[in-house]
């Protein structure tokens, strides 16, 4: 994993709270590594808005509006619709269908049962993860992918965010229900070379990330939650 991955995956988690402040020489010797890929690693969480230069040096660990993980949002929703719409509009790849097939069928199987385990969870989020990477690749637009790519490592905004953590009280099986009967109607939609369809499709279903945040701030759970500021 790169080190701006690292310490990008640390601020999520909370082990930098908003406010902390990213000191170079610190980082460095924390994580063993020179000031130089800590200097990278800092511009580039700057470039995506986690991070800010502090005005005594170094950066500082940023809280996020609620508007902007909206806005964020809705920027991934248009992407990842007009992806969908490529894809179906240019011809699904037999090769690719079938990927999509297997990840339908592997996101069936998580959901079997009362309610999804530790285990189950992880296998459904590794299936949605590569589900969208799939469409993703379909569409053949580079300038998109790299899009997607730039507003995922905002909170909320990544795909991973459609997918409830294990024993949360903010949501249970039928949300992660409903989002796989979007992935059947959404592959449904592009082996019919459907694209406006595809393009709706994709965009309702990227609505759940907003309806999971909404939900996790009202039940006062920590998962990211603390970098958003009180409303």
């Amino acid at each position: 994993m790169r080190l701006a991955d690292a310490l990008r995956a640390r601020i999520l988690a909370g082990d930098y709270p908003p406010g902390s402040r990213l000191a170079e020489i610190r980082l460095a010797g924390t994580l063993g590594v020179s000031r130089t890929p800590v200097r990278l690693a800092l511009a580039q969480l700057e470039t995506e808005g986690l991070v800010a230069a502090s005005r005594s040096g170094g950066f500082v660990v940023r809280r996020f509006t609620l508007p902007e993980i909206d806005d964020a949002i809705t920027v991934r929703a248009q992407l990842e619709g007009m992806a969908a719409r490529l894809t179906a509009e240019s011809g699904l790849p037999p090769l690719t269908r079938r990927a999509l097939e297997a990840c339908l069928a592997a996101g069936d199987a998580a959901l079997k049962g009362a309610y999804p385990d530790a285990n189950a969870l992880a296998t459904y989020c590794k299936m949605n993860q590569k589900l969208h990477s799939l469409i993703l690749d379909a569409a053949g637009n580079a300038a998109l992918k790299r899009a997607v790519g730039a507003v995922s490592t905002l909170p909320f905004a990544a795909v991973s965010a459609l997918v409830p953590r294990e024993g949360s009280e903010a949501g249970g099986k039928a949300p992660l229900l409903h989002a796989h009967h979007q992935h059947h109607l959404l592959v449904e939609a592009l082996a019919a070379g459907q694209g406006s369809r595809a393009e709706g499709l994709m965009r309702e279903h990227m609505e759940n990330a907003r309806r999971n945040l909404r939900l996790i701030l009202a039940a006062g759970e920590p998962h990211m939650a603390h970098l958003i500021a009180p409303a």
